[in-house]
């Protein structure tokens, strides 16, 4: 599935729109793996936006950011915000409290931390 991110980072006074394609399916049958994808596609494209030459695949943390799912368009955006910045993508044609719920499991899953390894953030 091929989204658009819209990439705004503190400091600047315009937002970027970075497209990427993801291994997910339809949003009506995400499962916490897909939203997973979805959240580090996220916080990776505020990564890119603010370090270029990053390794693409580094880890990402599920925990430091806050997220909102909003109603855009007859569906819903998600949007995640870290220090750095913020990203959006959307609108999904999905349930507002299932999606939610997917993205509170997957973060609560990720509360351990990873050993010191190199993060996003």
């Amino acid at each position: 599935m091929q989204i658009e991110i819209d990439v705004w980072l503190r400091g600047t006074d315009y937002a970027t729109t970075d497209r990427v394609d993801l291994p997910i399916g339809p949003p009506r049958g995400w499962t916490e793996q897909d939203v997973r994808t979805l959240l580090t596609a996220l916080l990776r494209a505020l990564d890119r936006a603010k370090n270029a030459d990053a390794d693409p695949d580094r880890y990402v943390a599920m925990r430091g950011f806050s997220w909102i799912v909003s109603p855009m368009d007859g569906g819903y955006n998600v949007a995640v915000e870290i220090q750095l910045g913020a990203a959006v993508a959307g609108p999904f044609d999905v349930d507002q409290a299932e999606l939610e719920g997917l993205i509170t499991r997957v973060i609560a899953q990720d509360r351990l931390p990873r050993g010191g390894a190199p993060s996003v953030h």
